[in-house]
C-alpha cells in the first residue's frame, strides 16, 4: 500500500506541476494549427495549381488568409488555383469561421461524448452572458444553421446565375460565394471579385443578407430563433441581442446613405438609378467585415476610404464569422461616453446598467486595438517607404485596419507588399482573429505572486 500511495502522490504532484493550458492558449493555438496544416496543405498538396505553387511565405500568407476570414490575397485565386485548390481553400475559409473548437465539438456531441472542461469554457463564457440559451443547443444549431443558411444561399445564387455558365461551374461559383460570404471571408473565383455584378442587384442582395447573417452573432441569432419557435414563453432579448441588433442596423443605414452621398458621382457615377443605390448598401455591408467589392477601392474618394476604416475597425458583432472591434464594444464606448456627458457613473441602454468591468474591458479592448494598427500603421510606412505620398498612406493605413479587422478589402497594394510587410499582414490577420485580448491573454506571463484580489493605496491624477 505505501509504494501505491508513493506513486499517487507522485503523480498527483507530477500533475500539480505540468503547466495548464488556458483557454486564451486552447483558442489561439486552435487557429494557429490550422494555419499550420492550411500553409503545409498548400505546399504539398498535389493538383491545387495551374502553374507553379506558392512559396512558403505565399502559402503561409494565403493560408492565415483563409482560415482568419480575411480575404487579402497575393496570387488571384480565380486564375491561380484549379478547381481542387480552390475547394481546399473552402475548406479552411469553413473551419475557419465556424471555428476549430466549434466544429471538434459538434463531432464529440455527436459521439455522444463529454466535452473537455477547457473546450467547454469557451462556450460558457459567451453563453454566460444569456444563461437561458442551452450550451449543447447551440453548437448544434451553430452548425446545422450555418450549413442550412449556406445552402440556401448557394441555391438562390445558382438560380441568379443560370445560364451564365455551364451547370457544374454554376454550381461551384455559386456554392463558393455563398459560403465565402456566410464565413465573411471575401474569396472569390472571380479575378475582379464582384465587380461583374454590380448591376445585378438580386446577386449583391442575396450576398449581403449571407454577410450580414453570418456576421450578427450566433447567440443573437440563436435567441430570436427561440423567439420565432416560442414567443410566449421565450425570454426577453437579453442587453447583447439588442446592442449588437440597433448598432448593426444603424451602421447598415448610416453607412448606406453615407456611400451614396459620397459617391454618387464618383463610383456610381454612370449606373441606373436602381444600381447605384443597391452599390451603395452593398459597400455599407461588405465594408465591416466581408471584403467583397463591387467597386474599385483605389480609385475611391479619400472620404470613402476613411470612412471604410472606420467601418472596418467596428467590424460584426461578438460570436459570429466577423471580425473587427465588434458592434457591442463601439456601443459601450459610445454610451459610456454619452453616460459621463450626462453626469452619469453608470453606463446605462434599455432601462439596464452594464457591469463597470465589462465596460472597462470594451475601453481596454479599444486601446489594444488601436495600439496595435497604430504600429501595424508604422511598420508598414517603414518596410514599404518607396511612395512616400499621402495617397500611399492612406492605402497602408487602409491595409493595415483591414488585415487586423479580417475585412479584406485593399486599395491595390496587397500583392505589391515586401516579404517583411507580408509577414506583418500575417501577424496581423491572426491576432485580430483570434483577438486581441484572448492573444495577449495567451501569452501573458504568469502572475506575479501577489495574493488574489491585492491593490496597491489609492492616488489620484489631474488627467485633460
Amino acid at each position: 500500500m505505501t509504494g501505491h500511495r508513493k506513486i499517487r502522490s507522485f503523480m498527483t504532484d507530477k500533475r500539480r506541476r505540468r503547466p495548464r493550458i488556458t483557454t486564451p492558449q486552447l483558442f489561439a493555438g486552435s487557429f494557429a494549427t490550422m494555419i499550420a496544416f492550411g500553409t503545409l496543405g498548400l505546399k504539398i498538396l498535389p493538383g491545387i495549381y495551374t502553374g507553379e505553387p506558392l512559396n512558403w511565405l505565399d502559402a503561409l500568407f494565403t493560408a492565415t488568409s483563409a482560415v482568419c476570414v480575411t480575404g487579402l490575397i497575393v496570387v488571384d485565386t480565380a486564375t491561380y488555383f484549379t478547381t481542387a485548390g480552390q475547394a481546399f481553400l473552402l475548406v479552411l475559409i469553413q473551419a475557419g469561421g465556424l471555428g476549430m473548437l466549434t466544429l471538434a465539438t459538434a463531432i464529440i456531441l455527436s459521439l455522444g461524448r463529454r466535452l473537455s472542461l477547457r473546450s467547454e469554457a469557451l462556450y460558457k463564457e459567451q453563453t454566460r452572458i444569456v444563461p437561458h440559451v442551452r450550451f449543447g443547443q447551440l453548437v448544434g444549431t451553430v452548425v446545422v444553421f450555418s450549413i442550412l443558411v449556406e445552402g440556401i444561399g448557394a441555391l438562390v445564387l445558382t438560380a441568379a446565375w443560370w445560364g451564365a455558365w455551364p451547370f457544374r461551374e454554376t454550381v461551384w461559383y455559386a456554392t463558393f460565394h455563398s459560403i465565402s460570404a456566410f464565413c465573411n471571408a471575401g474569396f472569390s473565383t472571380f479575378s475582379d471579385s464582384l465587380t461583374e455584378f454590380q448591376r445585378q442587384p438580386i446577386t449583391l442582395i442575396t450576398m449581403a443578407s449571407l454577410i450580414v447573417i453570418g456576421g450578427i452573432g450566433f447567440l443573437t441569432l440563436e435567441e430570436l430563433r427561440a423567439r420565432v419557435h416560442d414567443h410566449q414563453r421565450a425570454p426577453r432579448l437579453s442587453l447583447h441581442a439588442r446592442l449588437a441588433l440597433v448598432v448593426t442596423g444603424v451602421l447598415l443605414v448610416g453607412g448606406w446613405l453615407v456611400y451614396g452621398v459620397l459617391e454618387w458621382n464618383g463610383l456610381l457615377q454612370g449606373m441606373p438609378l436602381i444600381d447605384r443605390i443597391s452599390n451603395a448598401g452593398f459597400m455599407s455591408v461588405t465594408a465591416r467585415t466581408a471584403g467583397f467589392n463591387t467597386v474599385d477601392y483605389g480609385s475611391a474618394s479619400p472620404g470613402t476610404d476613411y470612412f471604410t476604416i472606420l467601418l472596418m475597425s467596428i467590424g460584426g458583432s461578438p460570436g459570429s464569422t466577423a471580425g473587427g472591434m465588434k458592434t457591442t464594444t463601439a456601443a459601450l464606448i459610445g454610451l459610456l461616453a454619452w453616460s459621463r456627458l450626462r453626469g452619469y457613473t453608470a453606463t446605462t441602454f434599455a432601462h439596464r446598467t452594464v457591469p463597470e468591468e465589462t465596460v472597462q474591458r470594451a475601453v481596454g479592448l479599444f486601446v489594444l486595438g488601436f495600439t496595435v494598427v497604430s504600429m501595424a500603421i508604422l511598420g508598414y510606412a517603414i518596410l514599404d517607404a518607396d511612395d512616400p505620398s499621402h495617397e500611399a498612406f492612406l492605402s497602408v493605413m487602409f491595409e493595415a485596419v483591414s488585415a487586423f479587422n479580417t475585412v479584406g478589402l485593399s486599395t491595390g497594394v496587397t500583392a505589391s507588399l515586401s516579404d517583411p510587410s507580408r509577414v506583418l499582414t500575417v501577424i496581423l490577420m491572426y491576432v485580430g482573429r483570434v483577438g486581441p485580448l484572448a492573444f495577449a491573454s495567451a501569452i501573458a506571463l504568469a502572475p506575479s505572486g501577489l495574493p488574489r484580489g491585492f491593490r496597491y493605496a489609492r492616488e489620484d491624477v489631474i488627467i485633460g
